[in-house]
């Protein structure tokens, strides 16, 4: 608990504007992909059948719009980011994992790639100065 302590300090004593604005954009990211995916659950259920003959697919399915649509809103307003990130990790690793499967798409391992680094940034930086977090924690 006292490394989670040490680290918002450190955060909240150099936190900038364009941190906030970039996780921002992490969270409105992931929301969008999360919308993708119920939109598109064609292109998510090739991508899925490129691993295997996975039992619960449709139950992965669901749980990465969730994961993503809810995690990237908590996220975006900075309201238990670092929870809201681990619930990410899975997913991203996965998405970065797939590409070695299947056929390798340099597009989609990039972006995953790119997002999974982000997220785990935002892990030990926290949400930051300029979050909900930090005026619940003020609020007290």
């Amino acid at each position: 608990m006292d490394t989670v302590k040490n680290l918002n300090k450190w955060a909240n004593a150099h936190t900038s504007y364009p941190l906030d604005i970039l996780r921002i954009a992490l969270g409105v990211f992931l929301i969008v992909k999360g919308i993708s995916f119920i939109t598109n659950r064609q292109y998510l259920h090739e991508i899925m059948s490129q691993a295997g003959n996975l039992g619960g697919e449709m139950l992965i399915i669901h749980y990465i719009a969730a994961a993503h649509m809810m995690g990237g809103l908590m996220i975006a307003f900075g309201l238990l980011t670092r929870w809201s990130i681990v619930a990410q990790l899975p997913i991203l690793i996965g998405a970065v994992a797939v590409n070695f499967m299947g056929s390798f798409n340099t597009q989609n391992f990039i972006l995953a790639s790119l997002t999974l680094i982000v997220c785990v940034f935002f892990l030990f930086y926290g949400s930051g100065k300029h979050s909900a977090d930090y005026y619940f924690k003020m609020q007290q």
